[in-house]
């Protein structure tokens, strides 16, 4: 079995588009779920940023969960298991 490399994906509006990341309602934050790999990750983000294509203030992200419970090696461990960054 593979190691679980835990990613959260979620997303939502921006204040604005400036580069700086602040979404303009916390509660309103979409919340995509939770997979066990990057690649499965990935497609949620895709699909979520595929749907809101029309909305330019709209945007969705993808957290290393694992990371944070290793982050001494949490980068290490992605490039073991082939996960994007």
């Amino acid at each position: 079995m593979s190691k679980q490399l835990l990613h959260l994906v979620f997303g939502g509006e921006l204040k604005d588009l400036s580069g700086k990341v602040e979404f303009k309602d916390l509660q309103g934050l979409d919340i995509v779920g939770i997979y066990p790999s990057y690649t499965d990750a990935f497609r949620a983000w895709r699909g979520a940023a595929q749907r809101t294509v029309d909305d330019a203030q709209t945007r969705y992200f993808i957290v290393h969960i694992h990371r944070l419970f290793d982050p001494e090696h949490g980068s290490e461990i992605d490039r073991e298991a082939g996960a994007g960054s």
